[in-house]
């Protein structure tokens, strides 16, 4: 069974890329029966979303100054 800190650190991964599904079951089995990493997985969450709030607030301020084109990009990376 995973460790704490390798679900933390798996869940970060999860993220940014896809997992096989063999790890994802082992997470969700370990998050089960965890009383900590559920807790740790909102937090991820949570700052994923105010990341990409953030990001997006940025894009549409006065103070950053990017052409039509970057911000498009930019828009597109962060969906992926």
């Amino acid at each position: 069974m995973l460790s704490c800190k390798d679900v933390s650190r798996l869940l970060s991964l999860s993220m940014d890329q896809s997992l096989p599904l063999r790890k994802r079951m082992e997470i969700r089995l370990h998050i089960w029966f965890c009383k900590a990493c559920p807790n740790i997985e909102k937090q991820l969450l949570f700052l994923r979303r105010a990341a990409r709030r953030l990001d997006e607030d940025m894009l549409h301020s006065d103070r950053v100054k990017l052409g039509t084109e970057a911000r498009e990009r930019i828009r597109k990376a962060m969906r992926q």
